[in-house]
């Protein structure tokens, strides 16, 4: 590591998050990114880094995107963020077409934020507006952004630090694919929604067993509650379809995109509203403010996001990448069948599950010496996040495959010479 970045990462941890900043270079990770371009990261001691985490599936489209930064250029000779308070041009032509490609139809209105939490509170907000009820339910290791209902729906290991879990039972939190913990939760017709991540991102992407999303979306309707897709990190065609709910056969009544609808160049974050639910627009217009929810610029980056990703080339290309991916991945398990030993996967949702409590961070720590960025996930260390972007080429999925295999086997060596000398 050069002098000039030790000399940054101390500042950062003077200055900036030093928390955060020591874990990682305690994990062996070192990363300080610097030139980014397509699915290419560059740190600052010039390190490539083929990137397989995209934040959360921001990057959707790759780093700096050349159509969305012309279109942002294009912008800033007519645009900045705008007004919030007054009708725009930018702002109501996404709604347009957000609503032209809604996962249910009746899903009329759109309210603006600048991120995902701040999102997830105007759903939820929106959900107890319309059934003027107050409990939420949502899933046990579920990750929901760290604003403040977003919070309290989310794990208690974000909550309990800054004093907000919920103490008033008003935020209920059962077992995932477990519909008769759902039914217990709902059968008294108390609770405004039920909140759910189509694929729990944070909790190591696990796949809802057949038919228990669409179980859950008629025990909303059986017991008054509203449904919440939380299409942040699943929405926009990372599963094969623009919403992964649709490929569930779920018609959510609220809906919450962030993260790639940005692709990556302006923060915003959109909640798709139904008829049903939308009534304090009309009630009170000004009852939520966000100044850079539904920033203009941001706006016309996410209709051209949109547009991109609704493209038939892109969809095909999403298709081939996953499936040339999972053959990669199915000969890579079968090699270290004792130590990787599960792939959970949805298009270009992945999860890679290995045989440690903490199998994935290992393997997250020689992926990035061996040139690829993916991430443990949080809230289950198994599990690595693997989430390629849409448009990969077949020469980068070549490329991750190789690492991957490399960084498997030196993982697994690691875990498995450490638990012989344990004994």
């Amino acid at each position: 590591m050069s002098q000039s970045k030790l000399d940054f990462l101390e500042r950062s941890k003077e200055f900036w998050n030093p928390g955060k900043t020591q874990a990682w270079q305690d994990m062996g990770v070192d990363l300080v990114i610097d030139r980014r371009e397509g699915y290419h990261l560059y740190d600052m001691d010039g390190q490539r880094l083929i990137d397989v985490h995209l934040n959360g599936g921001t990057y959707n489209l790759g780093h700096r995107n050349p159509e969305l930064i012309e279109v942002l250029k294009a912008g800033m000779d007519r645009f900045d963020m705008g007004n919030h308070h007054f009708p725009a041009l930018a702002r109501t032509a996404l709604a347009e077409a957000l609503a032209a490609c809604a996962p249910a139809s009746d899903m009329k209105y759109t309210a603006y934020a600048s991120g995902g939490g701040e999102a997830i509170d105007i759903a939820l907000k929106t959900a107890r507006h319309a059934s003027q009820k107050k409990k939420i339910v949502s899933i046990a290791k579920a990750y929901h952004g760290h604003t403040g209902l977003a919070l309290k729906a989310g794990d208690d290991r974000f909550s309990k630090l800054f004093l907000s879990e919920d103490t008033s039972d008003e935020f209920i939190q059962i077992p995932f694919n477990d519909l008769n913990a759902m039914e217990d939760a709902l059968r008294r017709r108390d609770v405004a929604a039920v909140i759910m991540e189509t694929i729990p991102a944070t909790y190591g992407f696990p796949m809802p067993e057949e038919g228990y999303l669409p179980g859950v979306k008629k025990l909303c309707e059986r017991y008054d509650a509203f449904y919440i897709a939380d299409e942040v990190q699943t929405g926009l065609m990372r599963c094969g379809e623009m919403w992964a709910c649709e490929k569930y056969g779920v018609e959510p009544d609220i809906m919450v995109t962030g993260k790639g609808i940005s692709g990556g160049m302006y923060p915003i974050a959109c909640v798709l509203i139904s008829e049903k639910c939308g009534g304090w627009l009309k009630q009170d217009g000004f009852a939520h403010m966000s100044t850079m929810g539904g920033a203009e610029l941001g706006c016309l980056v996410a209709m051209k996001t949109l547009e991109i990703v609704q493209r038939p080339e892109v969809r095909s290309m999403v298709n081939f990448i996953s499936d040339y991916l999972r053959a990669g991945l199915d000969k890579i398990m079968a090699a270290y069948a004792d130590f990787f030993i599960g792939i959970r996967q949805h298009g270009v949702v992945m999860g890679l599950v290995f045989n440690h409590e903490e199998g994935a961070k290992p393997v997250m720590r020689h992926l990035y010496k061996n040139g690829v960025w993916a991430i443990f996930s949080t809230l289950d260390p198994r599990v690595l996040q693997f989430k390629p972007g849409l448009l990969l080429s077949q020469e980068d999925a070549e490329e991750i495959l190789r690492r991957l295999e490399i960084a498997v086997g030196l993982a697994r060596e690691e875990i498995m010479g450490n638990r012989r000398r344990s004994f």
